[in-house]
């Protein structure tokens, strides 16, 4: 994640749309699994597997116990997929959403298709 030290004082609205995405842009998608596995309990040595859901990259961690997709542009068809699948476990980044109204319908989505999987948003 980025690092932020700011006191309210530093803080202006300009700076509000510098922090949109808060993850390091060297990191890639393995990189914040990996980052997330060990705050799930979830051991680094988990069997990992790409597939891909609605067109974007998703990995699926210890047979579907942890679904855990960071690609850009996801949308209400590719969240449902993996609400399908039943996850304990469902991780995303919050700039990952294709726009406002998947983030606003994800949890509905949940909800209806996997009401105990554990949702988490980056």
């Amino acid at each position: 994640m980025e690092d932020v030290f700011y006191t309210p004082e530093d803080f202006n609205e300009a700076d509000l749309f510098n922090s949109v995405d808060n993850v390091k842009p060297d990191r890639t998608p393995l990189d914040l699994l990996f980052q997330v596995m060990p705050e799930l309990d979830i051991e680094l040595s988990a069997k990992i597997r790409n597939e891909e859901l609605g067109g974007r990259n998703v990995f699926i961690v210890d047979d579907g116990y942890l679904i855990a997709t960071f690609d850009m542009d996801v949308n209400e068809s590719t969240v449902t997929e993996i609400a399908k699948m039943k996850p304990q476990y469902f991780v995303m980044r919050d700039a990952s959403a294709a726009n406002d109204n998947v983030l606003d319908n994800f949890e509905q989505i949940f909800r209806h298709y996997s009401p105990d999987t554990i949702r988490k948003i980056l």
